[in-house]
């Protein structure tokens, strides 16, 4: 008698069912290191189980685990202040040029900050017709200050328990390292977060700190060459993307690094088809391997 053979629906339940039996033991705690729990995931979105983009989101969540406020702060030399003593006239063009909603408000200088503002507390007082009597302190929230060594997963917690936006970063001599929204943090979970304001900006390349960069991968290689005093060589590829597609050999995922010449460029957001953006870090190497 001729044996029957599976159908395709019954060969895809066997398959599910052995895929939610593998996951059953990742939550039970039979599997314990996280490379091994991204391997099976990896294969559950190959398997059309999960999306890719929920895939990414997972990869992003367990990232954040392993990551300080440090690797995603906006440094003290970029961030957008306003003097206790500003005009209301300063005030409202600094609001309307660089579109923030939050502004830390600082004393003599940036490692006196003593409060925060948010620019729809302002929208009242701007409304009136005379405002040249501003008192700042009377819209000013206190500000929450938070060490650069601190966990993103234990930052976005935070943010969500005491419903904040915005901490500003101290380092170890409690000066003022730079700053972090809870946007930075989600960021590192869904990819960038664009609003009609980043599309106007013309920066392919973003610092984080001293060592810590996003950049585009449709920088071209000559930018990203001048920015960083490189020597990547574009005989061969015109983007920076195009020179890191190649290192890897195959379409990276989401969080995959690898090491180039002085810098080690992880994938901050990529499709099925091409990179988006890196995070790129500058390290001690030496010699060239480009």
């Amino acid at each position: 008698m001729k044996k029957e053979r599976p159908s395709r629906t019954s060969t895809l339940k066997s398959r599910s069912r052995e895929l939610l039996k593998r996951i059953g033991h990742v939550l039970i705690g039979e599997i314990s290191d996280k490379s091994r729990l991204m391997e099976i995931l990896r294969d559950v979105q190959l398997r059309n189980v999960i999306s890719r983009e929920t895939l990414s989101m997972i990869e992003g969540v367990m990232e954040v685990t392993d990551m300080q406020v440090r690797e995603v702060m906006v440094p003290r030399s970029q961030m957008k202040v306003i003097d206790k003593d500003a005009s209301a006239d300063d005030i409202l063009a600094c609001i309307i040029k660089s579109a923030h909603s939050r502004f830390p408000v600082i004393g003599d200088n940036r490692d006196d900050v003593e409060g925060i503002i948010l620019a729809k507390d302002m929208l009242n007082f701007f409304a009136k017709e005379a405002h040249h009597t501003l008192d700042l302190k009377q819209y000013m929230r206190p500000a929450v200050f938070i060490p650069e060594s601190k966990r993103l997963n234990v930052l976005l917690r935070d943010f969500r328990t005491n419903r904040n936006h915005m901490a500003v970063v101290v380092d170890e001599y409690g000066g003022v390292a730079g700053l972090v929204t809870i946007e930075d943090v989600l960021e590192e979970i869904v990819g960038e977060i664009e609003d009609e304001h980043d599309l106007e900006e013309d920066s392919n390349i973003t610092a984080h700190g001293e060592a810590v960069y996003t950049v585009q991968a449709l920088t071209e290689i000559d930018e990203f060459n001048d920015f960083f005093k490189a020597d990547f060589r574009n005989d061969k590829f015109d983007t920076i993307g195009g020179i890191i597609m190649n290192a890897f050999g195959h379409m990276p995922q989401r969080g995959e690094e690898i090491e180039r010449g002085n810098f080690r460029f992880k994938v901050s957001r990529a499709d099925h088809r091409r990179i988006h953006s890196l995070r790129v870090i500058r390290v001690a190497v030496t010699g060239s391997s480009h």
